[in-house]
């Protein structure tokens, strides 16, 4: 594998880390199972590519991708808070509404963004190669993210989230806390960390495509998996960074899986690739607790 092609998957295992850090919060903290992100992932890459076009300043328009992105998470949870709609089935009407939404967004199937101005643009030319400068700015977004997260998780409102809402509704009720409050802003903050997820893909490979999410929902599982099996559950921050880790791995392996021509693999068998990961990722700490015993 060449240094470019490593380096341009550590970049898309960033990208996908805000996806994984959301998943994270959707699966692990609120369990609840969204796969609003199939459809919210392309929603900050549509949302973002557009308003560039139109002259927008990139940061901006990363903003507004995460002001989407939260609205089409607190769809789902209004749906499964307000009309008791099974959380699941309210994700998936969310996503398949949303890629109507893309579509009419961009007015097409997809948007390019060559010779436009991104949030990368004033990086470029200061000694760097481009393909060190897109990981390491994508890098210090995610971790700027993940600090917040883990703050925010470290608050009452966290606490209240993550110790109660998500482990026992039940539970947090009697002792006063308002579960769907807390639902619909999680719901809110995951699927606005994955809008700005597909609002950075569209700016570090410059376009927005409708069909970008397919399959988000499992490499967020993926990453949060890998990371758990890496280094456990020893905390939130711990978690957090196991996420990130996870996917920038799973990027890995999936570059050199398709690279290394003994295996002969293609492009075309990303889909069985990412299934064998996930499987392998899934049953490595059953083998673990196997061993233990």
């Amino acid at each position: 594998m060449s240094q470019i092609a490593f380096w341009g998957a550590v970049e898309l295992g960033l990208v996908y880390a805000f996806v994984a850090v959301g998943v994270f919060l959707a699966f692990r903290v609120l369990d609840f199972p969204d796969l609003t992100v199939d459809g919210s992932f392309p929603l900050g890459a549509a949302v973002t590519a557009v308003l560039i076009i139109a002259g927008v300043n990139p940061w901006l328009a990363a903003a507004v991708a995460m002001v989407a992105g939260a609205a089409a998470g607190m769809v789902t949870a209004l749906l499964n808070v307000r009309f008791k709609i099974l959380n699941l089935l309210a994700s998936i009407l969310t996503m398949i509404a949303l890629f109507s939404v893309n579509l009419r967004v961009m007015g097409k199937p997809n948007v390019a963004l060559i010779n436009a101005d991104t949030m990368l643009s004033p990086f470029y030319g200061l000694g760097l190669r481009d393909f060190y400068v897109r990981p390491l700015f994508v890098g210090i977004l995610v971790a700027f993210a993940v600090v917040l997260v883990w703050r925010f998780l470290e608050s009452d409102a966290g606490l209240a989230m993550l110790r109660a809402t998500g482990a026992n509704a039940r539970m947090a009720r009697a002792q006063g806390v308002d579960t769907s409050r807390q639902i619909y802003l999680g719901m809110a903050i995951s699927n606005a960390l994955v809008a700005l997820g597909g609002a950075l893909f569209a700016q570090t490979n410059g376009f927005a495509d409708v069909t970008s999410g397919v399959g988000t929902i499992v490499v967020g599982l993926a990453a949060v998996i890998i990371g758990e099996t890496l280094l456990g559950a020893r905390g939130i921050l711990i978690a957090l960074i196991g996420c990130v880790l996870g996917s920038i791995l799973y990027r890995i392996a999936i570059q050199v899986a398709l690279s290394t021509d003994t295996l002969g693999l293609q492009a075309s068998d990303l889909n069985f690739v990412t299934a064998l990961l996930v499987t392998i990722a899934l049953i490595l700490p059953r083998l673990r607790r196997g061993g233990a015993a």
